[in-house]
């Protein structure tokens, strides 16, 4: 988000151009500081010189600054007799050194400045001034360390909030990046839900409408009476598809919470042995145990693995087929299965890739904790078992 007032607008502007402010400053404090040596003769500007231009690359190279900052210091007490204004700038660069350089790099500038706040006071004070007085030269110790540990603590400060900041910009970072990839795995079960409904509804009523009217093709020469009851049967099953994709798209248009019609469940899977026996196929039913309440996604996984391998039944059974459906309500789960005699996988090419029915109904079983095979049955034909936990 772009700041929002003038304030963080010239923060965020100082820290993009940190290099050409640095440069700026440092000529700044290179001239001023070079004008009033001028008393110390050449080598006071010149070890000015020495000791101010390095901040230019205070933030850049902090080590390198901090490094001809110190060299600087060090040529002062040999060749100049005199304290001098660019003496400031030590502290600056032992901030620096604090805030923006390696850690042994800090530790070094802070035992630097340690070293100079007693070597200072013995080189000006006892040595040039002859100051004798033993408590004058130790405040002065004691005060120029106070200064140099407040300025390297000010610089730690700043060290510490840098990286609190970049902690907090790399987690704002990771979080984003989470955020995303949380929208895309979900965008992709959502894509994957509605293939397998999608599928579902379409291939099973497609399939149905199919074997109607084939039959209905042969049976209206002969009996005409049969042949409206067909046409009835196809309308009956494009109808109830049509409510189906209705109520799917109705879900995908609506916002969570939105209540639409009931999904088929483990109950209607009767009427839809009843559905596709009165498209011709010569299909059982039979039922073991005690029905018991499922959650309403356990019971639509049921449903639509029985639609979809009845469907396959229709689809590549071939003719004078017979299907069984068997659904028992153990103790522990759900199972369902069907088994047909007809000509089954052997009928039909491996299926191409990315089809969804087979594909379809392991996966419905997987994202309620359960299991389902399918495959070639003994004695031929084709057999589908699935197991749903009632608690996934």
């Amino acid at each position: 988000m772009p700041p929002q007032n003038v304030f963080d607008r010239f923060v965020a502007w100082t820290r993009a151009h940190a290099l050409l402010l640095d440069v700026l400053g440092a000529a700044l404090l290179t001239a001023v500081s070079a004008a009033t040596a001028t008393a110390a003769g050449a080598r006071g500007v010149l070890v000015s010189v020495l000791l101010c231009a390095p901040l230019a690359l205070r933030r850049a190279r902090p080590e390198v600054s901090g490094a001809l900052v110190a060299a600087g210091g060090l040529l002062q007490t040999v060749v100049v007799d005199a304290p001098l204004v660019a003496d400031g700038a030590v502290l600056v660069a032992l901030y620096s050194l604090a805030a923006y350089a390696a850690p042994w790099a800090s530790r070094g500038g802070l035992l630097l400045g340690l070293a100079g706040a007693v070597i200072a006071p013995v080189r000006y004070g006892l040595l040039t001034y002859a100051f004798v007085d033993p408590v004058s030269l130790a405040a002065a110790v004691v005060f120029l360390a106070v200064v140099v540990v407040a300025t390297w603590s000010l610089g730690s400060l700043r060290r510490a909030s840098r990286t609190n900041e970049l902690a907090l910009v790399e987690r704002a970072r990771l979080l984003e990046n989470e955020r995303e990839n949380e929208s895309r795995l979900a965008a992709t079960a959502e894509r994957q839900r509605i293939a397998r409904e999608m599928h579902d509804v379409v291939a099973h009523s497609l399939s149905v409408i199919i074997a109607q009217a084939d039959g209905g093709r042969y049976a209206a020469a002969a009996n005409p009476a049969a042949a409206a009851e067909v046409l009835g049967t196809i309308s009956a099953t494009g109808r109830q598809a049509l409510a189906d994709m209705r109520n799917l798209l109705g879900v995908l248009r609506q916002g969570p919470g939105d209540e639409r019609a009931p999904q088929p469940d483990a109950g209607r899977i009767g009427d839809l042995v009843q559905q596709v026996r009165a498209s011709g196929l010569d299909v059982s039913l039979d039922v073991v145990g005690e029905p018991r309440e499922l959650p309403p996604a356990v019971g639509l996984a049921a449903y639509r693995i029985v639609q979809e391998s009845l469907t396959n039944v229709l689809k590549h059974a071939g003719p004078a087929a017979r299907a069984q459906v068997q659904v028992r309500w153990d103790a522990d789960a759900l199972r369902v299965g069907v088994d047909d005699d007809g000509r089954g996988a052997a009928a039909v090419p491996p299926a191409a890739p990315g089809g969804q029915g087979l594909l379809g109904m392991g996966e419905r079983a997987r994202l309620h904790g359960g299991s389902a095979s399918a495959g070639p049955r003994p004695g031929g034909g084709f057999r589908v078992r699935a197991t749903l936990p009632y608690t996934s």
